[in-house]
């Protein structure tokens, strides 16, 4: 079972119940895991605290020109609809950061000029934080596509009962890569007008991967009643309300797990739990 959680924006708490919802669940006895695919600026670590951990690189397949047999037709950089290559008069240019490795250039190429090549866009790493697996995928600085990385964060996750996906926020290439692989999506939200505004995109965007949606509304009593009435009217389930509550905020501030110290926040774990125990196929179950 994939569970992701995911938000239309930043900053509504998705990595706060990723990681404490996979902890907790971690500590009652499910093989879990935790997989933060937010690879432009991971953050779950930080609170998970994994050891034993082990780094490797990934690499995307890249063009690269053999010059002494190009004839600078330009038939390559009609292809590429990414502008990743530019002929000019005497020389081709090649954007390498800009290719998504589909080698149609290779294809269309008459003098079979180019060729491929690894190139290396960032890292993924796996720990551990007690009895819970963390994965962690970090994108190189400077690199334009996220969506290689994320694909091959989620490809090295090794199988077991429950994997927790820390989706990036937004609806982008991104945020549909991180959930178009799990079996239950959650949105975190908050009650401001900005969260309906972002909140209404990404269930637009799971609507359109064909996801099951629910939602969870976070800081529920500093808002406005937007976000209740809108999942209200298009029939998403609202797990759990989360009203403010200061140790959650001086727990995160600290980097620790905030769920032993608010009951707030346990609860409202919980109503996930029973959520993801209701979609589990026979015989699974999340230890009470």
């Amino acid at each position: 079972m994939k569970v992701a959680f995911a938000s239309g924006k930043g900053g509504t708490g998705k990595t706060l119940f990723a990681t404490n919802l996979a902890y907790r669940a971690a500590g009652k006895g499910l093989a879990a895991a935790y997989v933060d695919v937010d690879v432009e600026a991971p953050n779950g670590h930080l609170f998970l605290v994994p050891s034993d951990t082990s780094s490797t690189r990934l690499s995307v397949e890249v063009p690269f020109l053999k010059t002494e047999t190009c004839s600078g037709c330009g038939e390559c950089q009609k292809f590429c609809a990414y502008n990743a290559i530019v002929a000019l008069r005497d020389t081709v240019m090649l954007f390498p950061e800009l290719c998504h490795s589909c080698r149609g250039c290779m294809r269309v190429c008459p003098e079979g000029a180019l060729a491929m090549k690894k190139r290396e866009i960032g890292s993924i790493s796996r720990g551990f934080r007690d009895a819970l697996a963390v994965y962690t995928g970090t994108l190189d600085v400077g690199e334009a596509r996220a969506v290689p990385l994320i694909e091959g964060v989620l490809e090295s996750v090794e199988h077991t009962e429950l994997v927790i996906i820390d989706a990036p926020p937004g609806t982008s290439c991104s945020a549909m890569a991180s959930v178009d692989t799990a079996d239950l999506v959650v949105l975190v939200t908050e009650p401001t007008p900005f969260g309906l505004h972002d909140l209404t995109l990404a269930v637009e965007m799971c609507r359109a991967l064909g996801k099951n949606v629910s939602a969870v509304i976070n800081r529920s009593d500093l808002g406005d009643r937007g976000v209740f009435e809108y999942l209200e009217r298009e029939g998403i389930e609202t797990l759990a309300a989360v009203p403010f509550d200061k140790s959650i905020a001086e727990a995160y501030a600290a980097g620790k797990l905030a769920y032993e110290n608010s009951s707030e926040l346990a609860n409202a774990l919980q109503s996930v739990e029973d959520w993801i125990i209701k979609s589990m196929p026979a015989g699974k179950e999340i230890a009470s």
